[in-house]
């Protein structure tokens, strides 16, 4: 089953009253249980591509399909709802809240889709525990190493069992192991 299908999609920026063909022209094709590696120089439109297809930005042509639904007719609110029920995001810096301990951070997308509070710490601790980091639950960011803080990112990517995960970069900060 498709999952994503882009069709001539277009991202067009004006800077400084220059026009800036951030995407030009994409189609692709996502399958569900498909991997799929985007890869490209600086500047290629790599970041504007992954923030197109988790619902973050919209085209400024072309056609989106998100699960057979067109994404560029969605109002901010269903495009929240299917960036908190859909997609699971693992970003380059992590983005952890600084004073929320690992499990917090693991169970934020689980606040955005209304999960009840007793489940959250439960859901939460399960994907810790599959991600390695059983003894860090009530560990801050600061007091994880880059790679435990990565895989709290994918904790919390994976936590409400997302249609689609996006990861920049998702093994920079990771062992070999």
């Amino acid at each position: 089953m498709t999952l994503i299908s882009l069709k001539k999609i277009f991202k067009i920026y004006n800077v400084g009253g220059e026009e800036v063909r951030a995407l030009d022209g994409i189609d692709l094709d996502i399958i569900e249980n498909e991997y799929l590696a985007i890869m490209g120089p600086s500047g290629s439109g790599k970041s504007t591509l992954m923030n197109m297809i988790g619902c973050l930005d919209t085209p400024t042509s072309g056609v989106y399909e998100f699960e057979g639904e067109m994404v560029q007719i969605m109002d901010d609110s269903q495009l929240a709802s299917i960036r908190n029920r859909k997609i699971g995001f693992v970003f380059q810096t992590f983005n952890l809240l600084p004073k929320a301990t690992a499990q917090h951070n693991v169970e934020i997308p689980l606040v955005y889709a209304n999960i009840q509070k007793k489940n959250r710490a439960k859901m939460a601790t399960k994907a810790l525990e599959n991600v390695g980091l059983a003894d860090r639950l009530h560990h801050k960011p600061n007091e994880l190493s880059g790679g435990q803080r990565q895989r709290v990112a994918f904790a919390r990517a994976l936590v409400n069992e997302p249609s689609i995960i996006l990861a920049d970069e998702p093994t920079g900060n990771l062992d070999s192991k």
